[in-house]
């Protein structure tokens, strides 16, 4: 027999995070709720790499933040049903009645297993059950591809799940809201990965379109051994690589890169540069403020770089750092801020001007 508890649609949040990150997306998500005039509770564990937010009185929530709009949360779900003994031997069904039940139709549907210890044992599962789900519900004419909503089964184990709901023009365009990226042949550290990550996550088309094109400039703080270089050199741009340490080798032979052995903090260039990009391990509001500075000055004219976070209370140093550069660059500038996947104990920061091809 399956018992299921459902909720309407945007009355709760369903959110991926960081597995261990749960508290920090918890906070951050209700404060979110918050500014909107809704008080909202948590439920989550610690490691489940999952977050519920659910209203705390009678009024539902609103509909869940933009994805991007959130530093902590990967993805960004309308949680519309919870299955707590589903029969192995039909697991589809009562989500598919539930979404069928709610008079919905969907452009696509993910199955999806947490970013977590006990979700790496579910991936196969999840795989078998997405390939089953679709002709299923085609054959309940419950897909329309031009409908903007996608629905998510979320596999917290074999018969426990939780069926959520995205607007694909609000959230992450990935399962669980990571970008799978393939490591670059003849990157010097995997760390290349991180502004990988950072220039798909944090810009837009937009933004890539105005601000990542061959012969711009760019300066590399902390650059040893040069994995942030390369990206920048692979996008064909001219890079001043600030580091005590070695380069990598095969960079500087590209000729596009300038080794300074110089200390970060002090360093400038003679002319402003695209881009400034950071991942020095320093405090965090001590980093902030350096890229405040860069921006504030006129040395760069866009900035990606990591804030390394404290071991407690680290939402918190997490606002402060971007409300520094928030209340010191003002509407002339965006932030937007992510734990990426590739990030570990850290948080990265995008600050783009406002208006990128102005």
């Amino acid at each position: 027999m399956n018992e299921t508890s459902s909720t309407s649609d945007g009355r709760s949040w369903l959110l991926h995070c960081r597995a261990g990150f749960e508290a920090e997306c918890a906070e951050e998500a209700v404060d979110a709720a918050a500014q909107h005039g809704r008080a909202g509770f948590a439920r989550t564990e610690r490691g489940a790499a999952l977050v519920e937010i659910a209203p705390a009185d009678q009024h539902a929530l609103p509909p869940p933040p933009h994805w991007r709009n959130l530093v902590f949360a990967r993805q960004s779900l309308a949680l519309l049903a919870r299955f707590d003994a589903l029969d192995p031997k039909d697991r589809l069904g009562p989500p598919i009645d539930a979404l069928a039940a709610a008079g919905l139709r969907i452009a696509d549907w993910w199955v999806e297993a947490p970013d977590s210890e006990a979700g790496e044992d579910l991936r196969g599962l999840a795989r078998a059950l997405e390939a089953a789900a679709l002709p299923l519900l085609r054959k309940r004419t419950l897909v329309d591809p031009a409908s903007s909503m996608r629905a998510h089964l979320v596999l917290r184990d074999g018969t426990h799940a939780l069926l959520a709901l995205a607007d694909v023009r609000h959230a992450a365009p990935w399962p669980q809201g990571i970008p799978r990226l393939k490591f670059p042949r003849g990157a010097p550290s995997r760390s290349t990965l991180k502004l990988d990550e950072a220039f798909l996550v944090l810009l837009d088309d937009a933004d890539r379109r105005a601000l990542l094109r061959p012969g711009m400039t760019a300066v590399d703080l902390g650059a040893s051994p040069g994995g942030w270089t390369f990206q920048l050199v692979a996008r064909g741009m001219r890079v001043t690589a600030v580091d005590n340490g070695p380069m990598d080798d095969a960079l500087m032979a590209s000729g596009q890169v300038e080794h300074r052995r110089e200390d970060g903090f002090r360093f400038r260039p003679r002319q402003r540069v695209d881009w400034v990009v950071c991942d020095m391990v320093e405090q965090p509001a001590r980093v902030a403020t350096l890229m405040r500075d860069w921006l504030s000055e006129g040395a760069a004219r866009a900035a990606v770089f990591n804030l390394k976070l404290p071991m407690k209370k680290r939402w918190l140093e997490t606002q402060r750092c971007i409300a520094l550069l928030r209340d010191s660059l003002g509407d002339a500038w965006t932030v937007r801020a992510k734990q990426l996947y590739h990030d570990r104990e850290e948080v990265t920061v995008a600050v783009l001007p406002a208006r990128p091809g102005g």
